[in-house]
């Protein structure tokens, strides 16, 4: 009984572990602009943080390397390295100056310093206001992650 219970608490973490690197994946694909924002329906490229969670799921890699099943090791390094090639080709595709997004609208979150904003519409960078925004988000953000193991 007791190699049941085990086996199926292993499935288990397999399969969180499997939809974790694809949250990882789709976030990456997200700032690369394969996926629509949901948000603008648009794509977005921000190679910024495409680059943030690409280089996590590496991380990820590094550290689990020896400790995953087939099918785990299996899915981290598809999703990395296909994410890795598109990275490349969207670089090479998108100028200097359009790094951090590659769309007329900017985005409202995560993005201290947009720099495309004088390009859009000057209705929908009014609209959007994204530097207060993007500045108490990331000082929220660090204030929510800050860890303390000690008394």
């Amino acid at each position: 009984m007791a190699e049941v219970q085990t086996s199926t608490q292993s499935g288990e973490l397999s399969q969180r572990f499997i939809e974790f690197v694809m949250m990882h994946a789709q976030n990456a694909a997200l700032f690369l602009g394969q996926i629509p924002n949901p948000k603008t329906g648009e794509g977005e490229v921000n190679l910024d943080l495409a680059r943030m969670f690409i280089d996590q799921l590496a991380m990820i890699q590094e550290k689990t390397r020896g400790n995953l099943t087939n099918e785990e090791s299996t899915v981290l390094r598809n999703a990395l390295s296909n994410l890795q090639m598109v990275y490349v080709e969207v670089a090479r595709e998108t100028p200097k100056g359009a790094a951090q997004s590659a769309t007329a609208k900017p985005e409202p979150t995560e993005q201290p310093a947009p720099e495309q904003k004088p390009s859009s519409p000057p209705a929908t960078s009014s609209e959007t206001a994204p530097p207060v925004t993007s500045t108490e988000s990331e000082s929220e953000s660090k204030k929510k992650f800050t860890k303390s193991y000690g008394p």
